[in-house]
């Protein structure tokens, strides 16, 4: 199977099934919103698809393969990943920290120009190149979240994953995350985010993916899932989705049911 897939995933936590029999696929260039309310198992999912937790039972693949059975460079080279965490364990300057995201292309001989273009290509469409000398933690959290979105763009993969990456954004460097995220999907990338605003989703978002406890709710095109009685299912709650001036749909939580 081509892409990236999870097939029959399962993981229990503690005594708490967190993710139930999951079959779903995502396409390259696309963005795919992982939405549902908390304990849905978004990120669990996120953590399977990038690799990071074994499941209980099926498997998550890219291209067939599965992705816990690549070696660390491999998977470096066609998955990025931006968590949730955003911890950084070195004091370097940006500049060092972006360039992390070529380790996995870079040969014996180093950095290549090819890998400099790269790093400049990210900070700049990140709106970071002015930070390149500043110590890491000298940068206030919305920085460090673009910064960190900046590596993750440097290594050019073939799949991004992000984890909630909007926390500690304002509104203006919120629509440019997801503007970056948007272009990586058009130049090629499969691009997975787990959102927990859901007009931010409907902003982004080709395709949706609605869990709750552990199951998806529902999956496919972001029109035909974003409705009210779906939304009600996930969440609990009736919504009132309208268009602004420009034509994007925009959703507003009423009431619980």
């Amino acid at each position: 199977m081509s892409g990236l897939a999870v097939s029959g995933l399962s993981l229990t936590l503690g005594r708490r099934t967190v993710l139930d029999g999951i079959d779903l696929a995502f396409a390259r260039g696309r963005v795919t919103a992982l939405l549902g309310p908390n304990g849905a198992g978004k990120s669990s999912l996120f953590a399977c698809l990038a690799g990071l937790r074994t499941p209980d039972a099926g498997a998550a693949t890219i291209d067939g393969d599965a992705v816990a059975a690549l070696d660390g460079r491999t998977r470096g080279r066609r998955i990025g990943l931006l968590p949730q965490s955003g911890e950084v364990h070195w004091n370097v300057d940006v500049a060092t920290l972006v360039g992390l995201g070529r380790l996995p292309h870079r040969g014996r001989f180093g950095e290549t120009g090819a890998d400099r273009a790269a790093v400049a290509r990210a900070m700049a469409a990140t709106d970071v190149a002015h930070l390149a000398d500043r110590a890491v933690e000298r940068l206030s959290g919305g920085e460090r979240g673009r910064v960190l979105l900046a590596r993750v763009l440097a290594g050019e993969p073939e799949w991004l994953l992000a984890d909630e990456p909007l926390a500690s954004l304002d509104p203006a460097h919120q629509i440019d995350v997801l503007e970056r995220l948007h272009e990586a999907a058009r130049a090629g990338a499969g691009v997975i985010v787990v959102l927990h605003d859901l007009n931010q989703a409907a902003r982004v978002a080709d395709d949706v993916v609605l869990l709750r406890e552990g199951r998806v709710v529902a999956a496919g095109a972001a029109d035909a899932v974003l409705t009210a009685p779906l939304i009600e299912r996930t969440y609990g709650v009736t919504v009132e989705i309208g268009r602004a001036a420009d034509g994007r749909r925009f959703i507003v939580p009423l009431d619980r049911v």
